[in-house]
């Protein structure tokens, strides 16, 4: 095992561990402080641990530092998620709306891309688009009435009401 599958697992351990918030966070904290400064993965990590903790002006700093340092791939899309979610709780509906749809779609969280964006569009005021967004990402699992959800959401979008 190299070193940042070492210190990947130790982060993993401390997530599953169930400790109190700020126990974590301090945790976290020395965690982050191991790698070198231009890793990307230590501000990711404490910003999902500040986040934990309920400090979200804090966590959307380390957010937009794991950005400016280049985070990518899975733990890229998983930042999104978080980082959206935390700027909608600061009350930065649009600047959340902006991250998600900028957002690359990702294995690694699924449809939750999707459902924090339909809940930052909500924020946002934008009710129509939300619910639109919600049955779009709804559609895939769906054995049936696909074509029909299909249409219903492409009507919301459109700035109607859904039809009846």
């Amino acid at each position: 095992m190299n070193q940042q599958d070492a210190w990947q697992r130790r982060v993993d351990e401390l997530w599953d561990s169930g400790q109190d918030p700020a126990e974590t966070l301090a945790a976290m904290r020395a965690l982050a402080a191991e790698l070198p400064s231009a890793d990307p993965r230590g501000p990711f990590e404490l910003g999902g641990a500040y986040d934990s903790a309920g400090h979200e002006a804090e966590a959307a700093a380390e957010y937009e530092r794991a950005i400016e340092l280049g985070l990518a791939g899975p733990e890229r899309a998983q930042l999104d998620v978080q980082y959206a979610s935390t700027l909608r709780n600061l009350g930065r509906f649009d600047e959340a709306v902006a991250v998600l749809s900028a957002s690359e779609p990702d294995t690694s969280v699924g449809a939750a891309r999707e459902a924090f964006l339909a809940l930052c569009l909500h924020s946002a005021g934008r009710v129509e688009d939300a619910l639109a967004v919600a049955l779009e990402a709804l559609e895939p699992t769906l054995p049936r009435y696909r074509r029909s959800l299909t249409a219903y959401a492409a009507e919301l979008r459109a700035g109607g009401s859904a039809p009846r």
